[in-house]
């Protein structure tokens, strides 16, 4: 039987009852009590089969191999099974004499992948503050930012340590630091032989670092230790909630973005870090996954590429997008918090310091991937009861 562990916590709880199947040529046609038809194909049923023969009982993981069976394989027999007070369940007997048997459950929650509504949002918003002691002791804390991380793309925690290098305590929430080239945690202070931008007293302006890496980091957290210099104030924006206003507005332009490489370039004494890819990319689904945009490490696109006028049209829509005073949230970063952003979503950046006054932010990056995937291990070893749902606001 298909051990709820081994298919994640989209599982559903409730009950589905299957009112009647019918064979087809490659599949089985259940039709559920509420009139939804689910085709199930006799490849699929037998490749997921939870069984210890199936599946290493010790870690879940598939041992079945498909190519074992026929291409056209088809069961011998199939019957709903009700048992007790557990929802009715599917079984299978194959040719060969194996059997598979699924709870209905079981495969209602295997209909769809989960997925996670974003909330959008402009200038008039305000990133969710939530206590750093609390995330890091409590799993329901910790369950509760990464759901409202994972929404809105960005967060802040507040009493924060200030020593420095103390955000390699995020790692027991965040997964393991990911380096870049560099520091492994990123000292940011006006200094005269600072390497980039924000090294200077200038205002930076909206951006997402390491442009110049083809997978530029995706989380970071921007951890202000001291900050006594007046101005300096820090801005986010939404890039993902543009991209879509201008997919919607201008998809000729949208398109330009998904197409066209671009260069970009990062470099010190010491290290060179340069990658061309599109400014957008999308996911199978054609949705954003990864906005890339950096003004000051944007190099020329070559006079060769065959679009650049219509590049050029379209980065010009979007750079005034980015720049529009109501796209952008502006906020005082204190000393002892720490602001987390989604790096291919969420661009930052500060206004000019405007004094001497001490200023000392670290940042360091982080994978997305073990971010989101920290609420379903809480949920998996009881650590937190109940299924968080991202995808509802």
């Amino acid at each position: 039987m298909v051990q709820s562990g081994h298919f994640g916590l989209g599982v559903s709880t409730m009950q589905r009852s299957i009112s009647s199947l019918t064979r087809n040529a490659d599949a089985l046609a259940a039709i559920w009590s509420g009139g939804e038809r689910t085709d199930l194909p006799y490849l699929w049923l037998r490749d997921n089969c939870g069984c210890s023969e199936c599946r290493v009982v010790q870690t879940t993981e598939k041992r079945f191999h498909i190519y074992r069976v026929p291409r056209d394989l088809k069961p011998g027999k199939v019957s709903v099974e009700h048992a007790g007070s557990e929802d009715e369940a599917l079984s299978i007997a194959w040719p060969d004499g194996h059997r598979t048997r699924y709870r209905s459950s079981e495969i209602h929650g295997l209909l769809s992948l989960s997925h996670i509504d974003l909330r959008y949002w402009d200038g008039r918003f305000q990133p969710t503050r939530f206590d750093y002691r609390r995330f890091l002791a409590s799993d329901r804390a910790a369950a509760e930012l990464i759901e409202e991380f994972l929404r809105t793309g960005v967060c802040v925690l507040v009493d924060a340590p200030t020593e420095p290098d103390s955000s390699e305590q995020l790692a027991t929430r965040l997964g393991p630091i990911r380096e870049v080239l560099f520091e492994r945690i990123h000292n940011v202070k006006v200094d005269p032989k600072g390497y980039n931008i924000a090294h200077t007293d200038l205002a930076v302006a909206p951006h997402n670092d390491f442009t110049s890496y083809t997978w530029l980091p995706n989380v970071q957290a921007l951890h202000m230790l001291v900050n006594e210099c007046e101005g300096g104030e820090s801005i986010v924006l939404d890039g993902f909630g543009l991209l879509e206003e201008l997919r919607s507005e201008h998809p000729d332009k949208f398109e330009v973005l998904c197409a066209v490489p671009v260069p970009f370039r990062i470099f010190s004494d010491e290290y060179e870090c340069y990658a061309v890819n599109p400014m957008v990319e999308l996911d199978r689904d054609g949705n954003v996954r990864l906005l890339r945009f950096n003004t000051a490490q944007m190099q020329a696109v070559p006079l060769s590429e065959p679009r650049l006028v219509e590049f050029y049209a379209a980065y010009h829509e979007l750079s005034r997008r980015v720049n529009s005073p109501g796209a952008q949230v502006t906020f005082r970063l204190e000393g002892g918090q720490i602001l987390l952003c989604a790096g291919h979503r969420v661009l930052h950046g500060r206004k000019a310091l405007r004094s001497t006054g001490r200023r000392h932010l670290q940042d360091a990056y982080f994978e997305h991937d073990n971010v989101r995937n920290h609420p379903r291990l809480l949920r998996r070893t009881g650590r937190i009861r109940g299924r968080q749902n991202p995808s509802k606001p």
